[in-house]
């Protein structure tokens, strides 16, 4: 059990292993075949000269004595409300290895951001879950966060992407 947690901004040489994690993320969400990004490409969006997105690290020692150990991870873009003109921020991940579970890594990660949401001037954190996830399901009802089941998340990528972007015309 760690009795020490800090929460740091994630560094260049941080990027292997948080796409690591995103593996591992990836898997648990039975979606690993879908991850088509690389390391590089991650580094690039992080620490590139148009970076798009931001990412905090959890580090934990079980002792005093002990060396840091980097134990989660979440990472987030901004975004913007048009009904309050002001910005929020999307967490896009948040992962804590099975090994650091059940001792606040993730609820210090989501604090963590949710400072650095009003930090910014932000309105609102927003986040996706899957349907069947009722562990991060119901952890996200005691922190109080609205579950919005009147809104459809939809995407267009690939080449449904590629075949409107030709012009709205293109509708199969």
């Amino acid at each position: 059990m760690p009795v020490d947690l800090t929460i740091r901004d994630a560094r260049r040489d941080d990027v292997e292993l948080v796409f690591g994690w995103i593996l591992e993320l990836a898997e648990y969400e039975h979606y690993r075949d879908h991850v088509t990004g690389s390391p590089e490409l991650l580094e690039d969006a992080l620490f590139g000269p148009n970076p798009s997105a931001d990412a905090v690290i959890a580090d934990v020692r079980p002792d005093p004595e002990a060396t840091w150990q980097p134990a989660g991870f979440a990472l987030f873009y901004p975004t913007f409300s048009t009904w309050e003109s002001r910005p929020g921020i999307w967490l896009e991940d948040l992962y804590v290895p099975p090994q650091h579970r059940r001792y606040g890594v993730g609820g210090a990660l989501l604090a963590h951001l949710a400072k650095i949401t009003l930090a910014r001037g932000c309105t609102r954190l927003e986040w996706a879950a899957l349907d069947w996830n009722e562990p991060a399901l119901s952890f996200y009802a005691k922190i109080g966060a609205a579950r919005l089941d009147d809104w459809v998340l939809h995407r267009l990528d690939g080449a449904a992407l590629d075949r409107f972007a030709e012009g709205p015309g293109q509708v199969d």
